[in-house]
């Protein structure tokens, strides 16, 4: 009874005014308490004479011509100024409501209809971004990149040189005259037929060499760094490492091309790259090659004989690129050399394989046809999000997920700005090149560019699926995860700080012990890495040991005994702890509203005006079989008022069946009303039969509601197996019970 008269009085509140129009104020839009429904008994219509769900909307909806001294029921109060003011708004909260634009504190229906609304929206928008973000990437792509990497780091020519085993000066200059020119310019078939492309070349027989291939070396000045006084008489020059301040912009060599002239990066469009060893800039000294072998291999051996390359150069760049018109891909190269101070030569490469040209299939297009929808969702999450920032203010970002989606939002922005302004620029490029195909097709930037687009898309993409678990939140045990992470915050960061001081005091003794000898040492970048891979079991012993046989197994053991059996284990025993405490206090917890009594409350409601329409006929029979030859409608609306039906629908049901207008109903007439009558409720019988068949078997599959559950349900109308069964098998109780389960 408590339940009941909460519920009363809810009803009895009043109307509460629709407050978008004062946003401003911090009001709540809540479409939910915008109008209180009148009881249940009065919302369901009857079967021979539909009415609306509403008795307020009654007359709006059906126009009932009164037969001389029929009674009507007196008119429902005109609305017209509410619903004027409610027309915008309305259409705001029904279009754009979310949990933070409605009051849903003391309404849990209210909150899981509306999370539920939200999450099958986001889920359109989930599986739309999707689609964008694997409709730009295919299995190709991988094989595309191998076959190019195979070609030209992995081939070895007939010295044996490949690129990877690069390591002098010499090396690469017979890298280049042989593996690199064999790979670049494909002209015969295996048969040594030609194969009739002019000076084209097709790498692979499949892959078109766009314009010319280019070579660039940056140069670091004479005397950049100082000699010790005791060795200046041995040692004359002294080139220090690279920094862009210390490069050197001077003319050299044969002082009559672009390769022994310096051009800064903003004269070659160049872009700066980050290698092994430091960041070089995209200025130098560079030189075009030909479309032929024979040429190139000429303007090599020019380089190579008035050394191109000497002791100032820090790295040479190889930058070419190819166009496989069978998948739609381009793949830009570049190989780099490094050459540090310390002699010697790196060797690096990168290669990007990236759809550059995006609508040329049927599935491109229909790619484009997502890309409009995303667009579509982008404004909706916008406006959206300004609904929300405008009642919430500045506790609107005290929420991680309201953060998450500006991140979202934000990023989707910069992807469709960079989509159109990629489209725009490739276009422009294509057709220089095509004017001009002896030039240097400078795809670099775009490539990157288009990298990083790919990259952005991945993570919103990974943004996008984290953020489903803000619309699952209203099941218990979806909140564990975050609650847990919630509580135990505080105790992670402060073991963090104590569990870091000991990680970086073993990242140092590491980098300062073995950093002259192991790779995965060498930097102390590198020992933090290392460090995570030993906690993971990836770890190269040998190699300590063989650094440091007395400090290289004290410093492994410590490590593992501190580090991985201590403070990981503490680490993991916090989580532990905190997990359990919020399991147990979940599960104490009365349960709320689950879209489960959703889906519960949802057959009731339609089985209870599904039962009361049936009555309602079995009522208007009964009153037929009252009387004796023909029927007055005084009599029948006597009768029909003893049942509790209202006059109007009284006056309906008779003025339904009585044709010629007298207000009698003859036995031709009852006839007719009789068997339209029975038709209707055989029709009910069979819906009530299905539906209760389907939702029994729903029950079954369930287990049983405990007693403290069931308890717990009370007062969310929660109908468990027993209750459905017992009102099945009692239609005349049927209609009382439901009607007070329905308030």
């Amino acid at each position: 009874m408590k339940c009941l008269n909460n519920r009363a009085g809810s009803h009895l509140t009043g109307q509460v005014e629709c407050e978008l129009d004062s946003v401003g104020n911090g009001a709540w839009v809540n479409q939910g308490f915008c109008a209180s429904p009148p009881p249940l008994p009065r919302a369901v219509s009857t079967i021979y004479n539909p009415q609306p769900l509403f008795p307020g909307s009654m007359d709006s909806m059906y126009k009932v011509d009164t037969l001389g001294p029929f009674p009507e029921e007196p008119a429902c109060t005109d609305r017209s100024p509410e619903k004027k003011q409610r027309g915008c708004c309305s259409f705001i909260k029904g279009f754009w409501g979310t949990t933070l634009t409605e009051n849903t504190s003391n309404n849990r229906e209210l909150f899981v209809r509306t999370t539920l609304r939200e999450l099958l929206v986001y889920l359109v928008f989930l599986v739309d971004i999707s689609l964008l973000t694997y409709g730009m990437t295919s299995s190709s792509t991988y094989y595309y990149t191998k076959a190019m990497t195979d070609l030209f780091v992995n081939t070895a020519g007939e010295s044996g040189i490949r690129f990877q085993s690069i390591s002098t000066m010499a090396d690469f200059w017979t890298y280049a005259q042989g593996p690199l020119l064999d790979g670049l310019y494909w002209t015969k078939w295996y048969n040594n037929q030609s194969m009739d492309n002019g000076d084209q070349s097709f790498i692979y027989y499949e892959n078109m060499l766009l314009g010319v291939p280019r070579m660039r070396q940056i140069k670091i000045l004479n005397n950049s760094c100082k000699v010790h006084n005791d060795f200046q008489d041995e040692i004359i020059g002294c080139f220090d490492v690279y920094t862009e301040k210390k490069e050197d912009d001077l003319s050299f060599g044969l002082i009559n091309g672009t390769a022994w002239t310096y051009h800064t990066e903003k004269q070659i469009k160049g872009s700066s790259h980050w290698g092994l060893l430091t960041t070089y800039s995209g200025a130098g000294y560079y030189q075009d090659l030909s479309q032929t072998k024979e040429e190139s291999a000429i303007i090599l051996k020019e380089l190579m004989d008035n050394l191109w390359l000497d002791r100032g150069t820090r790295a040479a760049f190889l930058d070419f690129s190819t166009y496989n018109a069978n998948i739609n891909m381009f793949c830009i190269i570049r190989l780099v050399v490094e050459f540090p101070a310390t002699g010697g030569a790196i060797p690096s490469y990168q290669i990007r394989t990236v759809k550059l040209i995006r609508y040329i299939t049927n599935w491109d297009y229909f790619i484009l046809g997502c890309e409009s929808v995303f667009c579509l969702f982008i404004l909706y999450y916008v406006v959206e999000e300004i609904l929300e920032l405008r009642i919430h203010k500045c506790s609107y970002f005290k929420s991680i997920w309201n953060i998450l989606d500006i991140v979202v939002i934000m990023l989707a922005i910069v992807a469709i700005v960079f989509n159109i302004f990629r489209t725009v620029k490739v276009d422009k490029l294509l057709g220089k090149l095509l004017e001009q195909p002896k030039i240097y097709a400078d795809f670099e930037f775009l490539a990157f560019w288009q990298t990083q687009y790919n990259n952005m898309n991945a993570v919103n993409l990974f943004f996008a699926w984290i953020k489903v678990f803000k619309y699952i939140s209203f099941n218990k045990t979806m909140t564990q995860l975050s609650s847990t992470l919630g509580r135990c915050a505080k105790d992670i960061l402060g073991f963090a700080i104590m569990f870091f001081i000991v990680f970086f005091a073993y990242a140092q003794l590491g980098y300062l012990l073995f950093g002259t000898e192991v790779e995965s040492f060498s930097t102390f970048v590198k020992c933090i890495f290392t460090q995570f891979r030993i906690i993971l079991g990836d770890f190269d012993y040998n190699a300590i040991d063989r650094a440091n046989r007395v400090l290289g197994p004290i410093y492994f053991v410590t490590y593992v005994f501190f580090v991985f059996f201590v403070l990981l284990n503490m680490f993991l025993a916090i989580i532990n702890d905190t997990y359990s405490e919020v399991k147990e206090e979940l599960s104490s917890q009365k349960d709320e509203l689950q879209i489960t009594d959703i889906i519960k409350q949802s057959y009731m409601k339609t089985f209870t005006k599904l039962k009361l329409k049936k009555e309602k006929i079995s009522d208007v029979q009964k009153a037929l079989r009252s009387g004796s030859g023909e029927i007055e409608f005084k009599d029948f609306r006597e009768t029909l008022k003893e049942m509790g039906h209202a006059d109007h629908e009284i006056s309906a049901a008779f003025s339904q069946f009585d044709r010629d207008g007298n207000h009698i109903l003859d036995e031709a007439e009852q006839e007719k009303m009789k068997i339209e009558l029975e038709e209707k409720r055989d029709a009910l019988c069979t819906e009530l039969k299905n539906l209760g068949m389907n939702y029994e078997k729903e029950l079954q599959e369930k287990p049983p509601v405990t007693a403290n559950e069931q308890k717990n349900h009370s007062c969310n109308n929660f109908v468990d197996r027993e209750q459905f069964l017992r009102v099945m098998k009692q239609p005349q109780m049927g209609v009382s019970w439901f009607v007070w389960t329905e308030g």
